[in-house]
């Protein structure tokens, strides 16, 4: 038995593609990563990943976490700027017995010395998106706030192992250094391979 829940119809490619690796044999882990990078790099969804949605100094700040339900080992990230898929660097944090939740420039110095990808996740649909908000709040009083689509997911593979992750842009235009609850055990996420997840 084996299975794969995600949150929104942005997860569909990924979960997909996870499901054909689950099926096949794969680790709840690979597969819960190959599902979630695959809605990091997907720059049209615009509250997860490279497309994400700016804060309020126009810089895109992301959040993820990763736990493993059979260990409860857990990883996470928050405030990371100009690094891919930050659902990986949190995975790798997951093994580190001390220090596994980093965040802004912290985070940053680990994911470069680990060797992960640089890239400048700042779009210009998002540039587009940005200005046209910030125009808005100030013609219409609105609040910068207009809603947020983390994604999150949780998987189950064959030989009983569950693992659960998130991953998100956080709010639009949020305060820089903003740390919303998708990363934080026990808010954003949990699993336990003997219970469930969530």
């Amino acid at each position: 038995m084996y299975g794969i829940i995600a949150t929104w119809r942005m997860a569909l490619e990924g979960i997909t593609e996870a499901e054909h690796m689950l099926k096949d044999g794969a680790t709840a882990s690979d597969a819960i990563e190959t599902a979630i990078r695959a809605v990091e790099d997907f720059e049209y969804y615009k509250s997860v990943g490279y497309g994400g949605l700016p804060n309020e100094d126009m810089e895109v700040e992301l959040d993820a976490a990763w736990m493993d339900g059979d260990d409860l080992s857990i990883g996470a990230v928050a405030s990371i700027k100009d690094f891919a898929n930050p659902v990986s660097i949190a995975r790798m944090l997951s093994r580190e017995p001390v220090n596994n939740m980093l965040v802004g420039a912290g985070a940053e110095k680990y994911a470069h010395k680990m060797g992960f990808e640089r890239k400048n996740m700042l779009t210009e649909r998002a540039k587009i998106h940005y200005h046209n908000r910030k125009k808005e709040v100030q013609e219409l009083e609105l609040k910068p706030y207009s809603g947020h689509d983390t994604v999150g997911m949780v998987d189950l593979d064959s030989q009983g192992s569950m693992v659960a992750a998130t991953s998100t842009s956080g709010l639009f235009m949020k305060r820089a250094g903003r740390v919303g609850d998708s990363p934080i055990s026990g808010s954003g996420f949990y699993v336990d391979s003997a219970i469930g997840g969530a």
